[in-house]
């Protein structure tokens, strides 16, 4: 009975926290990022021909931008207004729900060489001026510089940047550090693959290739999901995403919780202490072939219920973490 209850579990937590979004595995063969805002809408950006995609949640393409040169998107998180910055044309753009472009800024006549730029608002933008060193905050509305902080660090594999209340998040290939407005080192961790900030309230995730980690300033990173199978992988207020074999898989938030719950409160078998007396020799009695052969059965069978367990955790873990 308890074999059979540990495979039901199993299958059950599989198939309650997994489903496969109708998107055509063509859209997404070629895909280089995939983000999700917080309707469900999902924007596939291809470095192949740099288009950048809108389709609903039932695969329905809702607009479609085509790119000249590479573009970093930086959020959907507001539909209404999606920043994407270009290095290499020295830009940014802004484009609405529908993927038309809304306004344009140039830097190229303001500023040196832009590295970064974060949008932190609909007024105001951060960005990193490499040729001067400097961490920039413009208010791109009226076109004047707010402040100016000298910021000498190296841009070497530089991904993201963001920029909350007083403190400033790099983000590379390889680490994410943590400065205060006047250059001091708050915090550094290794990061594998990190691509982009996001931030849920005073929450910072960051977004790797495929997993998602969670700022806490007590532990440090903690990652929240992680599929090493996957692709790509994201996030919204309500799900994980991710990309895998060209296939896109939605994981509740919700239920992924209930599992987890699950998981920590089912009983764990007890085990029986083990005894520290030495066993007496006794030379005159003969084995019983009976007691070894019921030996013999409950260890197999004990070996059988731990495979299980063993593939019943990984398969959950899986999908939790």
């Amino acid at each position: 009975m308890r074999l059979l209850y540990l495979i039901c579990i199993f299958i059950f937590c599989s198939s309650a926290a997994q489903k496969v979004l109708p998107l055509d595995t063509l859209k997404l063969k070629e895909a280089k990022d995939m983000l999700a805002d917080d309707y469900g809408n999902l924007y596939i950006y291809k470095n192949k021909d740099f288009s950048f995609t809108k389709y609903d949640s039932l695969g329905k393409q809702i607009g479609k931008m085509m790119l000249t040169v590479p573009y970093k998107v930086q959020s959907v998180q507001n539909p209404l207004n999606v920043p994407l910055f270009s290095e290499n044309a020295q830009e940014m753009k802004f484009v609405d729900q529908n993927m038309n472009e809304i306004q344009r800024l140039d830097f190229k006549q303001k500023f040196g060489f832009i590295r970064m730029a974060y949008v932190e608002d609909l007024q105001q933008i951060w960005l990193l001026d490499d040729s001067t060193k400097r961490l920039i905050q413009y208010n791109f509305r009226n076109e004047t510089t707010i402040n100016s902080f000298p910021f000498d660090i190296s841009f070497e594999d530089l991904t993201d940047l963001l920029v909350y209340e007083t403190k400033v998040y790099i983000l590379t290939k390889k680490h994410i550090r943590i400065y205060s407005l006047k250059f001091e080192k708050l915090f550094e961790a290794p990061i594998d693959n990190g691509k982009r900030f996001r931030r849920e309230n005073d929450s910072i995730l960051v977004i790797a290739n495929n997993s998602i980690l969670k700022y806490v300033p007590e532990k440090g990173m903690v990652t929240i999901f992680e599929d090493p199978e996957a692709q790509i992988v994201d996030k919204n207020i309500l799900s994980y995403f991710e990309i895998n074999g060209n296939k896109l898989y939605l994981y509740s938030l919700e239920k992924v919780k209930a599992t987890s719950q699950q998981k920590q409160q089912e009983p764990q078998p007890e085990i029986p202490p083990q005894s520290t007396e030495m066993p007496v020799e006794n030379k005159d009695k003969k084995p019983n072939e009976g007691d070894a052969e019921r030996k013999t059965s409950d260890n197999t069978l004990e070996n059988l219920i731990q495979e299980v367990s063993e593939v019943q955790t990984v398969g959950v873990e899986k999908l939790i973490n």
